[in-house]
């Protein structure tokens, strides 16, 4: 298990990343990307300690291993990847939409049925077992970038005007594959030892050279990094608490002709692989469990700030207040118990991997888009105009000239200004802020447009036997008025 700082220096190498027109020399001390990599070193931390109970043996490698790399083989097992994915996501109060454990996720399921990455052009399951074995022997944050760029919504890459806009094969040699174009959305990639880089969106048979799936490190040759405008920058940790801590800064991926060796590859130009190497192996269930289980606690933190408003603002006992409170912890112990029905439902596959149950994890995912903004609503109509008189900056507390003021005018009840203040600049970091924009926009497409989220419970409803059981119903009476057993049972 490595430390956080060992985690901190492996970050110090040639990677080549750009934000306003310049690259960045080192992400440890840049103030766009040290605070996210400070966050992320104390992720490492969190499970190299054993009072933290996130480490196992790992049968493929003999040896200790982070438990949200490992493939779960028991329900055991899928209760301490819960219980470990969850102090994760407590320290970062959900905020951290992309911590290692995602990606990480992926990763173990394609292991656990190597197979899959058997029927294309070549046998790549020793890439994956072996990727997998590295994965847990070096304790790696893996990013991913499996969204084509938006040139078209309307087109796939072959039909795109220019050679290689989608990343994809330009040359294949004895020992590996040269990949040139790009990739998004890749979350965290700046902070991240290395990225996975495949398209999770479907694809046509003509589309196969970029049918790929692969890893790479960061730094690799040929790899460049654009970023999004950071949040980290905006002001101080007090005026902006989770803007200064969680920001994780989005990139699009560009492979200038990058050099990626056998074992590294997944997918080598197969359209179908793409869709066995996510839904075959149960990756996307077992790494949108970790959304999920990441999500409740981020409610949970979003429950918690309505009822520390609705305290401080002296109206707990409103019932209109605690009718609003109530709607809110309702939404959030709905994404709950869907995190532990998939638990409580999950089986074994074929391979002996036990995987949450798809129904109720797609069923949670299919409503975030419509669920998210509604807890947000909820909370700014709780906050009201707390969260707009503010004082400009914690500079205001600072200065002997405006002190007193604030002291005077921006208080409640048995509750200081400085801490009122600070609670609503918590609250509008949440919810106003770039910072919060951003997550507003990251959970409502976290799956995509909403049809494909909504495709996703749709496909594992089970619609087939719900069906039948209303035609066993409809077969049971007649329109003289008979009646059989399908009624009487109903």
């Amino acid at each position: 298990m490595r430390t956080g700082a060992e985690y901190l220096t492996a970050l110090k190498d040639a990677r080549e990343i750009y934000l306003d027109g310049e690259r960045v020399a080192d992400v440890t001390d840049h103030p766009a990307f040290a605070p996210i990599a400070a966050t992320m070193a104390e992720l490492f931390d969190l499970a190299a300690d054993p009072a933290n109970k996130m480490t196992c043996h790992a049968q493929e490698t003999g040896a200790e291993a982070n438990l949200v790399f490992t493939i779960p083989r028991s329900r055991d097992d899928l209760a301490a990847r819960r219980h470990a994915i969850e102090t994760w996501a407590r320290h970062t109060h959900g905020w951290v939409g992309r911590s290692p454990d995602h990606v990480g996720s992926f990763l173990a399921a394609f292991a656990s049925s190597p197979e899959s990455f058997t029927t294309g052009r070549r046998d790549l399951s020793a890439s994956v077992t072996g990727y997998h074995r590295r994965l847990l022997a070096e304790d790696l944050y893996v990013s991913y970038a499996i969204i084509p760029p938006q040139v078209s919504r309307a087109t796939t890459a072959h039909a795109w005007e220019g050679d290689f806009i989608q990343a994809g094969v330009v040359e294949e040699r004895p020992d590996g594959i040269v990949v040139r174009g790009a990739q998004m959305l890749a979350t965290g990639a700046a902070v991240a030892d290395e990225i996975f880089i495949s398209c999770i969106k479907p694809l046509t048979p003509d589309d196969r050279d970029f049918a790929v799936g692969f890893t790479v490190p960061v730094s690799a040759d040929g790899l460049k990094l654009y970023c999004r405008r950071p949040y980290a920058t905006t002001g101080s940790p007090y005026d902006y608490p989770l803007s200064t801590r969680y920001d994780e800064t989005d990139a699009l991926v560009v492979l200038d002709d990058v050099f990626v060796p056998w074992e590294r590859v997944f997918v080598d130009r197969d359209v179908d692989g793409l869709r066995r190497q996510f839904f075959t192996t149960g990756a996307h269930v077992l790494g949108n469990w970790q959304a999920q289980i990441r999500f409740t606690v981020k409610l949970r933190f979003i429950a918690g700030l309505a009822g520390k408003i609705a305290d401080v603002n002296g109206v707990g006992r409103i019932p209109g207040v605690q009718e609003k409170l109530g709607e809110l912890a309702g939404l959030a112990s709905l994404v709950e118990s869907a995190v532990l029905a998939a638990e409580y439902r999950a089986a074994p596959d074929a391979n002996g991997m036990w995987r949450p149950d798809a129904r109720a994890v797609y069923g949670a995912m299919g409503l975030q888009a419509e669920l998210y903004p509604r807890v947000l609503a909820i909370l700014r109509d709780l906050a009201g105009g707390g969260v707009l008189q503010l004082p400009s900056s914690v500079a205001d507390l600072h200065n002997p000239a405006t002190r007193a003021d604030i002291d005077r005018y921006v208080q409640s009840p048995g509750v200081e200004a400085v801490e009122r203040v600070k609670l609503f600049k918590l609250v509008w970091d949440a919810i106003g802020s770039e910072f919060a924009g951003r997550h507003h926009q990251y959970e409502m497409f976290y799956a995509g447009a909403p049809f494909v989220a909504k495709g996703y419970a749709y496909r594992n409803f089970g619609y087939d036997q719900a069906i039948a059981d209303v035609d066993a119903f409809l077969a049971g009476y007649t329109d003289t008025g008979k009646t059989g057993t399908g009624a009487s049972a109903a």
